[in-house]
């Protein structure tokens, strides 16, 4: 089947877009600390302690995210229900990311994200709920007694 190598590989995805995002974020506060940015009036190391808190609880998110489609490719299982729900609510964020993407960065961001998008969507299709012989179409009939 292809739904373990495809669930391993999401998870790897989501493990390096999350240290991807922390950097991204290091790099921005780094830049706002230097040049002393401010936003409407706000203190300059606000501006700075709150990227990097924005990068961390991202980071943090992604890779649990991450773990989700790792275990149940390592158990063969499709997640639960918690997990899937984790895994949509991604799949939105991912979603809207990448529309905003266009515009802002352009195309090989918006590519990145709808990859990743489609590998977390074939994630939770390819572990289907119901078991193997559900797919039959022929209902089961107790055995008569």
């Amino acid at each position: 089947m292809v739904r373990r190598p495809v669930a391993v590989v999401t998870a790897i995805v989501l493990f390096v877009e999350a240290v991807g995002i922390v950097i991204v974020n290091g790099v921005l506060a780094t830049v706002a600390g230097n040049q002393s940015m401010s936003l409407a009036g706000m203190d300059p190391d606000a501006m700075v302690a709150g990227t990097w808190v924005m990068g961390a609880v991202s980071g943090v998110l992604l890779v649990l995210c991450g773990l989700i489609p790792l275990l149940a490719g390592i158990r063969d299982r499709a997640p639960g229900r918690f997990g899937r729900i984790a895994l949509i609510a991604c799949a939105v964020v991912h979603g809207v990311l990448g529309a905003l993407a266009v515009g802002l960065v352009g195309w090989s961001a918006f590519a990145f994200l709808m990859v990743v998008l489609a590998l977390i969507v074939l994630t939770l299709v390819a572990f289907d709920r119901r078991g193997p012989e559900a797919g039959s179409g022929v209902p089961e009939v107790p055995a008569p007694a």
